[in-house]
C-alpha cells in the first residue's frame, strides 16, 4: 500500500475541485482476506430467513395404519404409507427453521471494513463529491454526475442523512446502493465507493458527526472528548501545591493544642491508669 493515498474531489455537477488525502489507518492498510471472507460469510448468512420448513412422516397427514401385513403376500413390508421411500411421504433429514447467524467479534468487523476501503484506495476506486446543493430531486442529473467522476457500473453512494435530495435522485438509477452505513460486502460490489466531504470526515473521525455504524469508531478515541479550556498542569506546579498541602496539614497538627498532650480525646472512657485505680479500691 502507498504511504500517501488521496481521492479525487468533485462538486455536485461533477467538475474537479482538486484531491484530499485518505487517513492511512482506514484506507492504507494490508487487507486482511481471510477476515473479510469470515465477516462477508456472516453478513450474508445473517441476511437468509431461515423460514424453510418440511414435514417429516410425524406430521404428515395420513398413515395411520399398516398397509398390508408383514408376511405371506411376497412384497416388501411396509408400516405406513407416509414414510420417506413413498410418494406423498414424509421428508427425511429435510430442512427446518433455523438462525443463520454468526456471531463475529467486533474488531474483526472494523478489519473486514478497513480492508475492504483499503483494497478500493488501493486500486483508485474512492471518489469524493464536496457536497449536494440540488434543490429538487432528478434522476438525470445524477446520472450524468456519476457519468462526470467515472463511477463505473456498479455504485455504494455513502450519504448523510440531510442528503435527502441527492437520496431520491440517486435511488432510482440501476446498479447504484444508496446507504448511510459502510459494510465489507457493499464495499466489495460496488467498483466504486462515493463519499461525502462530511461522510468522509465521519469515516476518518474528523468530525462529530455519526453516520449510525460503529466501524466509523476509531480506536484508542475518547467517547466524551475534554473541554478547550481545561489545561493539565505542568509538573513543577503539581510538585508545589503537594508542598502547600504538606505545610498546611503540618501547621493544623501544631496549632492543636490536645495533639501534643497524652490524652485521649472524644472519648468517655476511663484512661488505663484510672481504671486500675478503681479495681484496687474495690
Amino acid at each position: 500500500m502507498a504511504d500517501k493515498l488521496s481521492a479525487p474531489v468533485y462538486s455536485s455537477d461533477g467538475a474537479s475541485k482538486g484531491e484530499v488525502t485518505l487517513d492511512a489507518a482506514l484506507f492504507g492498510i494490508e487487507p486482511n482476506m481471510a477476515v473479510l471472507h469470515q465477516v462477508v460469510t456472516a453478513q450474508l448468512a445473517a441476511a437468509r430467513a431461515g423460514t424453510h420448513s418440511t414435514k417429516t412422516r410425524a406430521e404428515v397427514r395420513g398413515g395411520g395404519r399398516k398397509p398390508w401385513r408383514q408376511k405371506g403376500l411376497g412384497r416388501a413390508r411396509h408400516g405406513s404409507i407416509r414414510s420417506p421411500s413413498w410418494t406423498g411421504g414424509g421428508v427425511a433429514h429435510g430442512p427446518k427453521p433455523r438462525d443463520y447467524t454468526q456471531r463475529t467479534p467486533k474488531k474483526m468487523k472494523r478489519l473486514a471494513l478497513r480492508s475492504a476501503l483499503s483494497a478500493r484506495a488501493g486500486q483508485g476506486q474512492v471518489r469524493v463529491v464536496d457536497r449536494f446543493d440540488w434543490q429538487e430531486p432528478k434522476t438525470k442529473r445524477a446520472a450524468d454526475l456519476l457519468q462526470a467522476i467515472e463511477a463505473g457500473t456498479k455504485v455504494l453512494m455513502v450519504l448523510d442523512r440531510a442528503d435527502t435530495v441527492a437520496s431520491l435522485s440517486l435511488r432510482n438509477l440501476q446498479n447504484v446502493v444508496v446507504n448511510g452505513q459502510l459494510n465489507p460486502y457493499d464495499v466489495l460490489w460496488a467498483d466504486t465507493v462515493v463519499f461525502t466531504t462530511s461522510t468522509l470526515n465521519a469515516a476518518t473521525g474528523a468530525s462529530d458527526y455519526s453516520v449510525g455504524d460503529e466501524d466509523f469508531v476509531k480506536e484508542g478515541d475518547s467517547s466524551e472528548p475534554a473541554a478547550a479550556n481545561d489545561e493539565l498542569p505542568a509538573v513543577g506546579q503539581i510538585e508545589e501545591s503537594k508542598g502547600e498541602a504538606q505545610a498546611t496539614e503540618d501547621a493544623d497538627t501544631d496549632s492543636d493544642p490536645e495533639a501534643d498532650s497524652g490524652e485521649l480525646v472524644g472519648t468517655d472512657e476511663p484512661a488505663p491508669g484510672e481504671a486500675s485505680d478503681v479495681k484496687d479500691t474495690e
